[in-house]
């Protein structure tokens, strides 16, 4: 029996930045604790997939594959890793688990004033989203859940998304943590947003390192369109001191990620043709998620990558947020030596950009 908590709710008091969360829900917890709308949900720890793993025998077995996974064959990992997932799911949980699952859902219902409701089972690795390797997208994450036990049935699938043979085999190129290899993985569950508009926010620019902009890409509908590129966004780059749009380019869109209430999944549906050509938000909302993301930035001290979505009362949701992780392992990113007036340089050093100084007052050709 673990001594660390099965379940801790985001709005716990010990939930920001905890372990037992894994990255992407515990950074969730901070944005709660700092005052941002992030729906409301609990996680199942890190300590409850250790106490699974071992009730069912899987633990030294998924230690070894887990260290294994960087120098076994591909054929090694694939076989491994389907063997893994096949055992995981096909365990059934400890009754303590179980028992606690199902009535932290019954609690989140009770919260929110819905039977059933409906809850992202959202997979947060302890590697997750840590700075120079973020596994963005490696794990997996389920939309539109509805009830306890396939609720249970989605966090089984979550834990194995950590066995899936793309996810060892990426796992060889980065460095782990403090050199662990015994890596836990939670399983978040929140209340789903039911998105009118909903994207994804850089606090740079992702094209050049610019951290004198804001950067955000949008779609009608559900974010994952956004995400998996299977709809062209629409953008818009926001000047992060002035708050000025910059650039607005909008994209005709004719299909959404929405839910299906015939076939009980999300996927890509018909958009209405009224919505079509029209921006799926507007410049005051670009500009209030450029707001957003700056404080977020702050907040947590680099540049930042959000994931967004604004409900059906066009209230914003923070869905995840995790550091950036292109240019700000640049060394040099946030330099800028071209400034031609005070007034840039001032401008500049406000929106966080670090100037370089000419050679002549003492800074770097």
């Amino acid at each position: 029996m673990t001594d660390f908590p099965f379940i801790i709710w985001l709005d716990h008091e010990f939930a920001p930045g905890n372990p037992l969360l894994g990255g992407k829900f515990s950074n969730l917890a901070k944005m709660l604790a700092a005052g941002f709308s992030v729906p409301p949900g609990f996680g199942v720890s890190t300590a409850a997939y250790h106490h699974f793993m071992d009730q069912a025998g899987l633990a030294a077995e998924a230690t070894s594959l887990l260290a294994a996974g960087r120098s076994m064959a591909s054929a090694d990992i694939k076989s491994k890793a389907s063997d893994m997932v096949a055992t995981i799911m096909s365990q059934p949980l400890p009754s303590d688990l179980e028992t606690a699952i199902r009535h932290n859902y019954a609690l989140l219902e009770e919260r929110v004033g819905q039977k059933n409701v409906p809850v992202a089972v959202r997979s947060s690795g302890e590697l997750e989203d840590l700075t120079g390797a973020s596994f963005a997208g490696q794990y997996d994450t389920y939309l539109w859940i509805f009830g306890a036990d396939s609720v249970l049935h989605h966090i089984r699938m979550c834990w194995a998304s950590m066995f899936g043979d793309a996810v060892l085999s990426y796992r060889g190129g980065v460095q782990e943590a403090g050199g662990r290899q015994d890596v836990g993985i939670c399983a978040g569950i929140q209340q789903m947003v039911e998105a009118r508009a909903a994207g994804v926010m850089f606090t740079l620019d992702p094209l050049n390192g610019d951290r004198s902009k804001v950067a955000i890409e949008a779609c009608w509908g559900l974010g994952e369109g956004v995400v998996k590129g299977d709809v062209a966004p629409s953008r818009f780059t926001i000047d992060k001191v002035t708050f000025e749009v910059i650039k607005r380019q909008i994209v005709s869109q004719l299909k959404e990620y929405a839910f299906d209430t015939k076939t009980g999944a999300v996927g890509l549906m018909p958009l209405a043709a009224e919505r079509q050509d029209n921006a799926c938000i507007v410049d005051k909302e670009a500009v209030n998620l450029a707001k957003l993301g700056k404080h977020i930035e702050q907040c947590q001290s680099a540049p930042q990558d959000i994931e967004w979505a604004i409900d059906q009362q066009r209230d914003i949701k923070v869905l995840q947020v995790r550091p950036e992780t292109v240019w700000s392992q640049r060394e040099r990113s946030g330099l800028v030596s071209d400034v031609k007036s005070p007034v840039d340089h001032v401008l500049l050093r406000l929106s966080g950009v670090r100037v370089a100084k000419p050679p002549s007052e003492g800074g770097q050709p």
